[in-house]
Formats: structure tokens, C-alpha cells, sequence
């Protein structure tokens, strides 16, 4: 395995600058986050360590060094490929211990993207390591394990949030304070599917791995309708297992004040990616794939109007769409947040139930 080079050693712990007003500039011992200087502002750079070097990392990783932060070290399991991701996303430090990469002190926050059941033990692991947490989506396999999770963030002092980033997308952002402004009058209804065939194999296949097309693709249209809709108080769900795993679900859900949605996922088989919120003046249509579109048609105003050529909102994407996420996590850890104010335990344990009930249903099991 590559180790970091003493040129990097030694650059691990950047000195704090600031630009006081008139331009005068200072360094002197860091007392806490490093810190960069930002046209006289003053913006903390987070360090990090990686759990894990599959897919997903190979786009995070990119938008965490493009956002400003630092990745310092990345574990994974085996050493060729460990070694091999290190050197493509030039990070100096590359381990198969994990201890190694928990005990290093110049890791501030650790990034937890690996199959989902094992996400509550490396991340209550790197809580204890006096580590601040990113987990993929979901957070854990269950409600119960989400409410551990927090809890051991809480005893540790430390920030912890589920990396639910369709949540920080501008565009998604500006959709729902749009709606909660009553663009659509009172909204009602909330359509939403991610549906589409992936090639059999590897952990989203694997029940002990936590494979789950509800966990994995589900996750997004039960976060929108709740975000939208409010809390779920009813819902029914069918769907298709195999081998342990649920490979596709079709989800009915009565929300607060009689709103309703009409949710689906899939491994299987297409199901259109997209999603609309309907309400009492008009609705809006996300076009697939909806989670990580940067495009939205808005149909609100007269009659006439909203049967005609809808208003086109856009927001650019950053990077491969984590930088927005990215960023207002290191605002959240620099200003002293155990929990994210927009992606809080509430708002993860609200989806987690709703979860555990589609897959209860689904599998036919009693689920804690």
C-alpha cells in the first residue's frame, strides 16, 4: 500500500489565515478546522477520510476536493484497487486497516459509502473515533439503527447526517420553497418512481449486504412525498422478492390532511424516473431522472395558463451534483451543528419508517 510522502505530511496541518478587514493577513497555530481565505472571507476546509472506493466514491470524491475539502485518506478492502483509487484521486494516505485511517488526526469528517448493512458499524466506529460522519443513503437498514446511529453522534459530541443530497440540490431546493410558498395552492398529491434494470450481482443483489430496491432506489420518491406531503400516517405496499431481496415495490401512502402519493422503484424493469407534486392551482413535473435533474416545468396561474407552455425552471449542477451537499455540510460542522438543520434525525427517521413498513409488507415480516 502507498503511504503518504513526507511532502504531504507535512502539509497536513495548513496553518489558519485570515484576512482581517484592511487586508492585513496573519498565521499563527490552528486552534481547531484549518481554514482558507475566500476574497477576505474566511471558510473552513474539512478534511477527510473514505470508507470505501466503489462507484459512488469515484464521483463523490471529485465533488468533496472541487468543493474545497480535502481527502486525506481513503480505506477500502482490497489493496490493489484501495491503492489504485488513491492514486487516481491523488489522496496521500491508502489503508486495509481501518484503524489506521479512524486514529489519524488530521481527519476531521469520514465519508461511509459502502453496502448498506454495514453502515451503522463503520460509522458508530468512526463516531467513536472522534470522527464527524457522512453516510450514504440509507443511513442504516432500519429506523432502530438510524436512532442508534444518532445517538451514539450525540454521546460523542459529533455530527452525523444521512447523505440525502437530492435534499440540497438547488433546483429540488427551489422547487419545494416554491410550493411552500403556494406556487401550486395547497399540494395533494405527489407522484414518483425510480425504476430501471440493473445488471444482477453485487451488494444491491445481496441480503446480507442489505440489497433493496426500496432502501436503495425507494429512498427518493418516499423522501420527496414526505418533504412535500408531510408526514406518512397510512400506506400499503406491494412488490417482488427474490432471493431475500425486495426487487420491486409499488407504495400507496395518506399523508397529513388527506394528501396522498403513488410511489414505485424497481431493479427490474424501467418505471419512468420522474416525478410531479400536484396541488389545489397547479403542478410541477421533475423530468427523469428526477433525484438528479436540474430541470423542472411549472404549471401555476390562470386556467389557460397552466394547460399551456409550462414556466422552465432551471439550476445548473455542480460538478457530479454532491457539491452543494458537500459544501453546506462544512457549514453545518464549522458553525458547531451535531445535526444538519434540513436533513436532521426527524426528517431521516421519518423515511426510515416508512421503509421498514414498505419492506415489512413486502417481505411479509414484522420489522422493529
Amino acid at each position: 500500500m502507498r503511504r503518504a510522502s513526507s511532502r504531504a505530511t507535512a502539509n497536513r496541518r495548513p496553518q489558519l489565515e485570515r484576512c482581517e478587514p484592511g487586508g492585513a493577513v496573519w498565521t499563527g497555530a490552528n486552534p481547531g478546522l484549518p481554514k482558507r481565505v475566500i476574497v477576505g472571507i474566511e471558510a473552513t476546509v474539512l478534511r477527510w477520510g473514505v470508507i470505501g472506493t466503489g462507484r459512488i466514491c469515484e464521483t463523490f470524491v471529485p465533488d468533496i476536493q472541487a468543493a474545497g475539502g480535502r481527502v486525506v485518506g481513503v480505506w477500502g478492502r482490497t489493496a490493489e484497487k484501495t491503492d489504485t483509487f488513491a492514486q487516481e484521486h491523488d489522496i496521500p494516505f491508502a489503508t486495509l486497516d481501518l484503524e489506521q485511517l479512524l486514529g489519524r488526526d488530521d481527519i476531521d469528517v469520514v465519508y461511509v459509502a459502502t453496502p448498506p448493512a454495514t453502515h451503522l458499524d463503520l460509522s458508530v466506529r468512526a463516531l467513536q473515533a472522534g470522527k464527524h460522519v457522512l453516510v450514504e443513503k440509507p443511513m442504516a437498514t432500519s429506523a432502530a439503527d438510524v436512532e442508534q446511529l444518532f445517538d451514539v453522534a450525540r454521546s460523542h459530541d459529533r455530527f452525523v447526517m444521512e447523505a440525502m443530497w437530492m435534499k440540497f440540490n438547488p433546483l429540488h431546493v427551489e422547487v419545494v420553497r416554491r410550493i411552500q410558498a403556494g406556487l401550486i395552492g395547497e399540494p395533494r398529491y405527489v407522484r414518483g418512481a425510480f425504476g430501471m434494470p440493473f445488471p444482477a450481482g453485487g451488494s444491491r443483489w445481496d441480503a446480507a449486504l442489505g440489497g433493496s430496491t426500496v432502501l436503495d432506489q425507494g429512498i427518493y420518491p418516499v423522501t420527496l412525498a414526505i418533504w412535500v406531503l408531510g408526514q406518512a400516517t397510512e400506506l400499503l405496499a406491494t412488490g417482488t422478492v427474490r432471493d431475500g431481496v425486495d426487487v420491486t415495490a409499488q407504495i400507496s401512502m395518506v399523508h397529513e390532511n388527506g394528501r396522498t402519493s403513488q410511489l414505485a422503484c424497481s431493479v427490474l424493469e424501467f418505471v419512468d424516473p420522474s416525478a410531479s407534486m400536484s396541488g389545489t392551482a397547479g403542478w410541477v413535473e421533475i423530468p427523469a431522472m428526477f433525484w438528479a435533474t436540474d430541470v423542472a416545468h411549472l404549471h401555476a396561474g390562470s386556467t389557460g395558463a397552466l394547460f399551456g407552455k409550462p414556466e422552465l425552471l432551471t439550476r445548473p449542477r455542480e460538478g457530479n451534483g454532491y457539491i452543494p451537499m458537500i459544501r453546506s455540510v462544512t457549514k453545518a460542522i464549522s458553525s458547531g451543528h451535531r445535526q444538519h438543520p434540513e436533513h436532521d434525525l426527524s426528517a431521516t427517521r421519518s423515511v426510515a419508517r416508512v421503509l421498514d413498513a414498505v419492506r415489512a409488507q413486502i417481505h411479509g415480516e414484522v420489522r422493529a
